[in-house]
């Protein structure tokens, strides 16, 4: 199957180093890459058949998050990753929020990188995990564990907000439709997801919510309400 990406970054080293890694995602790659933000908005506006977009967070003639907002109103169909050599929490926060796919730091090494891409091509969310368990230890501090549920799924390094995301999976719910239920941004319920997925070694959502009631996390399907929860 043939992939088209954008590749955006004003280094043309590091462009280099990213061709090689995207041409290990298939044996028909078409990379179009560039160094500015302004002609990466003309690229995308031309090539409506983009499989995905990685997109630097900082260049001299792009605001950043503002202009990673920008591009996703404009092309929301398109997989946006970010790309970036910063390590902050705040920004992993910004750019899921606006709606990126990925957040991949340029100090990963190449294999990590092309595996993290697979992810996102394959529908999931990538975050670092040094810089994800960051943003969730921020995104949930205070939070008190408060049952034996809680209390089993702290072994697996999962927190209490992340069990609530855990159980709202269970019922079918998008990550949108849990942002509201919760009241949170939904790029920070991506962020609890790809936190669940790391903790339990799954890939899928369907297979978060099995191992989640085998170890008794959250409740079975069929639950004592009489509701089926099952995906």
């Amino acid at each position: 199957m043939k992939i088209k990406v954008l590749l955006v970054d004003d280094h043309a080293l590091f462009r280099d180093g990213m061709r090689y890694v995207l041409q290990q995602i298939g044996t028909d790659v078409e990379i179009l890459d560039t160094g500015n933000f302004a002609e990466a908005v003309q690229l995308a506006t031309i090539n409506s058949d983009l499989d995905l977009a990685l997109l630097d967070l900082n260049m001299p003639d792009s605001e950043g998050v503002a202009s990673l907002q920008l591009f996703h109103q404009r092309f929301p169909s398109i997989p946006l990753v970010v790309i970036s050599g910063s390590e902050q929490r705040d920004d992993i926060e910004d750019v899921m929020n606006l709606g990126a796919m990925g957040f991949i730091s340029k100090m990963l090494p190449s294999k990590v990188m092309l595996s993290a891409l697979q992810i996102v091509m394959n529908g999931g969310i990538y975050v670092p995990p040094q810089l994800l368990m960051q943003a969730v230890s921020r995104m949930d501090a205070g939070i008190p564990l408060a049952d034996k549920r809680s209390q089993r799924a702290s072994k697996f390094g999962l927190t209490p907000r992340q069990l609530e995301v855990l159980q709202n999976l269970s019922e079918g719910l998008s990550n949108k439709d849990i942002a509201q239920k919760m009241d949170l941004a939904e790029g920070t319920i991506k962020i609890h997801v790809a936190a669940i997925y790391q903790a339990l070694h799954v890939s899928a959502r369907v297979d978060a919510v099995s191992t989640a009631r085998r170890f008794g996390f959250i409740a079975d399907a069929d639950s004592d309400t009489g509701k089926n929860k099952a995906i």
